[in-house]
Parts: C-alpha cells; structure tokens; sequence
C-alpha cells in the first residue's frame, strides 16, 4: 500500500510535512528512475518557488537536466512535457487551502504516473537507494518562458473564432489568484469577448476565495454576473485544471452538467465516441452517450486514471465531475483553458445562453457533502462502510456507490484531503436530499460520532 501518494501525487501542509528535504528526496527519487529531461513549474501559492528549488536539486542531483517554466497552469506542465521533455514535475495543491501543496509527478505523455511508478518512488525514498551521479555529471538548468503563450495559441487553435468573435459574450473571470491569471483572461480577450477580471492578481495566500470553487467560495462571482449583467461567469481552482460556471441568471453550474454540455457537442461533431470518466460522474453522462452514438467506460476517481484510459483506447473525450474536462487529442489531463473556450464556442455556436443549453440536458439533481476524517482511519471507515452496505446493489470500482430506486450515493475517502466525499444524485431534488444525508449519516455512524 502506498504510504505518500493520493489520487494524484503528494500532497501535505507545507513546510510542516511537504518540506524542502522530503520535496528534494522525492524528486530524486523521481529522477532516479528518468534520467533525462525534466520540466518543473508551479502555482501561486507562497511556498511553490521553495519546494520548486527543492525539486530542481533533487532532480540535478539524480542526472537530469531540468526545465524551469516558472508559474503557469498543471495543464500548462502536461502540455510542454508532451510535446518536449521526458517528464515533469508540478508543485501544486491545485483546490487545497494555502497552508497545502503538493508534488505531482508525469510521464512523458504529460499524464500522472501510474501507482507502479509511484510505489518505486516510494521504495527508493523510503529506503534512501537514490541513484545519484558525480560531481562533475550533474546537469543543466535551463527556463522556458514561452510555454504559455504557446499553450494559448493552441487552444485557440482548437476553436471556432469566428463565432466567438460574433457572439460579443461578455465574461467575468475568476481566477481565485490562482495559476489561471496567466491564461484565461488574456484567451478570452484574444477570443473577442468582453472580460472583466474577479480575483485575477497571482496571490499565493488567496485573499479573494478559497482555491476551491465551489458555489459557497463562488458568492462575488454570482453577485457580479447578476450585477453587471455578463452573459457568463467562469471560475477555476489553484492550479487551474477545473472550470466551473456561473450562468447568466447567477446560478452556479456543477460540473458534470457542463461535462454533459462539451461531451454533446463533441459526440454529435465526431459521429460518436468513447468518453472516459469516473464512478462518481452524473448518469447524464450516459443519457447522452447513448443518444448520440457514444459509449462510456468509467474508472476509479482520479483524472491521471481517466487520461491514461483515455490514451490506452484513444478516446474521444473524458473528465470528472468537479469542472475537470480532459480533451486528449491536446493534453492528457483536465485542462480548464480548453474547457473554458469550448463552453464559450458552444455557446456562441448555438446562440443560446447557458441556462437554455443545460436545460436542453438530461435532468438530474446532485449534492455534494464532506465528512472530516484523519487520513489514518480511512481504510478501517471505509471498510465498515462496504460491509454495512453489503446488502444493496454496489460498485466498489472506488470507494462504494449503492443504486437505489431513487438513485445513487458514492461514499469514498478523499485521496488529496483528510475527509470523506458523498455524492448522491436523483431525479428529484427530494430524493437526492435523503439519499446524501443518507450517505453522511453511515460515515458519522462509522467514526462513532
């Protein structure tokens, strides 16, 4: 069992546990296993340029040359190492709060190794059987400030400008001082729309929002779409890889709903298709494969697994249910910036707002709850919560889902966070209130509280 790694990498309480020493040793390790070129970039928070100068000398230090690209985007890091380098490692706690950050490591493909890669990372960390070269072998470092720009250029160059240009929408972005601050508002002005920026200076203490963006942290995003008026309200987490929208109206826009608005348009464009997503993705997502000629296949939770099933089957389209959509015919990971210029594409193809295109959508109702638990009892919890659950129709692919006629409920143990997520979902808002606080009550009973 691995002891470091959640669902996507490390991540810890900076400086406390994820300190420069461990940072160091875990890319060492890292490199020990690459021996070659290496891309490192970050996001905003405080102590990213710290851990960043931990992972450089531990990546020098174990033979490779690294690629400094400096603050952008995860999805920035998984394109450039796709297209140029032979790995990379990311320094960010992407939703997690500011005291958090995190090491993700990928493959040359951009994608997050698998827990093959991770386990020896562990074994050679834990056992401190670090391949390190000599003095007079270490390599390079070496920066690369173009990766953005570039990275923007080849989003627009995956979307209808035209209608965007036409369309004049009017957008207020929330970059929630995060990563995004650098992409996002400068690609929807080159795309023709009317931008007004909401928490866009890069600020690692997060003074606007929490990093997540949920519709709680999302109030003065909602208030100013109803205020001035915008056609549409975006927000994205610390590291930029989820897009979550507000409508025209001020409602807040969950994930898989806007999931199921890009999966539409893309089966309908391409004749049909594969789409890769998770256990805890919205039925819509089916509804919709099946209307327009698509076939799901879902995973564990964890969008490293979504993009390397979407690579293994060359898939059409993938992502998650928190605004993480993953296009793999660019990046092998969820990628907000696309996602953004694709919802604004739809829209201004379609010349509908967005409220009329999710109502166009199979309806559902969905809640989300978390539960505090230490990281320590997660397994001990979640075994208790199979065997209480024995007795219903279940899928413990990740966590366990149990069907009922009313719907779902999926109780898991978070990867990146000491809690546990249940999420339900109905076809009445009645049912998916019974059946989330149905879901909390069997985690509260297990931790005895």
């Amino acid at each position: 069992m691995k002891r470091l790694f959640g669902t996507f990498g490390v991540r810890r309480k900076a400086n406390l546990v994820l300190t420069p020493e461990l940072a160091s040793k875990l890319a060492t390790a890292f490199g020990s296993l690459v021996k070659r070129r290496v891309a490192v970039g970050g996001d905003t928070r405080t102590t990213t340029p710290m851990l960043k100068h931990a992972v450089i000398s531990g990546l020098l230090s174990s033979g490779c040359d690294v690629i400094d690209l400096g603050i952008l985007p995860t999805p920035a890091v998984q394109f450039a190492v796709r297209n140029y380098y032979d790995g990379g490692i990311i320094i960010t706690a992407s939703h997690n709060p500011p005291y958090d950050n995190g090491i993700k490591f990928v493959d040359t493909d951009g994608i997050g190794i698998p827990d093959e890669m991770e386990e020896k990372i562990e074994n050679i960390y834990f056992s401190e059987n670090f391949d390190r070269i000599s003095w007079d072998q270490i390599g390079e470092v070496e920066s690369n400030s173009n990766i953005i720009e570039e990275y923007i250029e080849n989003v627009i160059a995956r979307i209808d400008q035209k209608s965007i240009r036409e369309a004049k929408l009017k957008v207020i972005v929330d970059c929630g001082n995060g990563a995004a601050c650098f992409t996002t508002p400068y690609l929807l002005r080159r795309l023709g729309c009317e931008v007004t920026t909401l928490n866009c200076q890069p600020d690692g203490f997060f003074p606007g929002r929490n990093p997540e963006p949920t519709k709680d942290n999302l109030k003065d995003l909602i208030n100013a779409v109803k205020t001035i008026g915008a056609d549409l309200g975006i927000a994205h987490d610390g590291d930029a890889d989820r897009t979550i929208c507000i409508d025209e109206m001020g409602n807040f826009v969950f994930g898989d709903k806007t999931f199921a608005l890009v999966e539409k348009n893309l089966l309908i464009e391409n004749g049909g298709g594969l789409i890769v997503t998770t256990v805890a993705t919205s039925s819509a997502i089916y509804d919709i494969a099946s209307e327009h000629g698509g076939k799901v296949i879902a995973t564990k939770v964890g969008d490293l697994v979504v993009a390397r099933e979407l690579k293994n089957r060359n898939g059409l389209f993938g992502g998650e249910e928190n605004g993480g959509l993953i296009f793999p015919d660019f990046v092998y990971g969820r990628d907000a910036a696309l996602a953004t210029a694709k919802i604004v594409e739809i829209m201004s193809r379609e010349k509908k707002p967005l409220s009329h295109l999710i109502r166009e959508l199979p309806i559902y109702h969905s809640q989300k709850r978390k539960v505090e638990c230490p990281d320590g009892r997660k397994i001990e919890i979640m075994d208790k919560i199979t065997d209480v659950t024995r007795d219903y129709k279940v899928d413990t692919k990740d966590g366990v889902k149990i069907f009922t006629e009313e719907g779902w409920v999926i109780i898991r143990p978070s990867g990146t966070e000491p809690i546990f997520r249940c999420f339900a979902e109905a076809k009445n808002e009645e049912d998916v209130e019974k059946m989330v606080e149905w879901g909390v009550s069997l985690i509260l009973e297990q931790l005895n509280i």
